[in-house]
């Protein structure tokens, strides 16, 4: 009977402090784990414009008369230039157009195989080029490839190996094709920067100089790598 009733009196006394325990749990603080903020997700669309500089080379080829080789020489230099373009993202895919529009410094030149006594040279002095973009991005981090026309201006000169004196001089300005790729990184919400290479494809042109030098058929490839900054105007995040 003594038993009995000391383990009904400690049930009642566990009974009587079991709410009060459960009052003290319930006044301390919960401890929620803080979810972590999103990183914001670049738009790549919009309207932009920029500068550009780095190197060119470009590779020309004459034939006298459109027949006879004189030989082969690269015109190397540098460029500085700007670029204005659009762009619209949809999902991770991105497009644009841009025009960009450079002053180069592309010289280069060799002595002639079929004339040995003159020296053939070429100058690039300014380029063109109007492309349109596909791209995809990562957030921000955009690789993109580009396609479009171009056009180059050039000088072409023959010159006297005996004494460097220019003999004919002559001009032009030639179209034809591109193709290129870069990468962009966006680093702020408006301003961006990359690295793009381009090669262009530019179609034979006739030059003609002094009736005594004739004429010649000159083939040009041009490559270009370059630096870019680009600012774009607009809203930098996807809704």
């Amino acid at each position: 009977m003594k038993k009995i009733l000391i383990l009904t009196a400690s049930i009642g006394a566990l009974g009587a402090a079991a709410p009060s325990f459960g009052t003290d749990l319930a006044g301390q603080p919960a401890k929620v784990k803080a979810v972590p903020a999103a990183a914001p997700i670049i738009d790549w669309s919009g309207y932009y414009i920029g500068v550009n500089g780095g190197w060119g080379t470009s590779r020309n080829c004459w034939d006298f008369n459109g027949v006879t080789p004189e030989g082969c020489h690269n015109s190397t230099g540098g460029t500085i230039g700007g670029q204005i373009g659009y762009r619209w993202q949809i999902f991770n895919m991105v497009y644009g157009i841009e025009g960009q529009g450079n002053w180069a410094d592309f010289n280069g030149s060799n002595v002639s195989t079929a004339f040995p006594a003159d020296t053939v040279g070429t100058t690039t002095d300014a380029f063109g080029l109007l492309t349109s973009h596909i791209g995809y991005a990562f957030n921000a981090v955009l690789l993109y490839g580009k396609g479009g026309a171009a056009v180059t201006s050039n000088i072409y000169h023959v010159n006297s190996v005996a004494t460097g004196a220019e003999i004919g001089k002559n001009n032009d300005v030639r179209w034809g094709g591109v193709l290129g790729a870069g990468a962009e990184v966006s680093f702020t919400p408006n301003w961006s920067a990359g690295v793009e290479y381009n090669h262009l494809f530019m179609q034979r042109s006739n030059i003609s100089f002094p009736a005594a030098l004739g004429a010649d058929r000159v083939h040009q490839d041009v490559d270009l790598i370059t630096a870019r900054l680009n600012y774009k105007f607009g809203s930098p995040f996807a809704k």
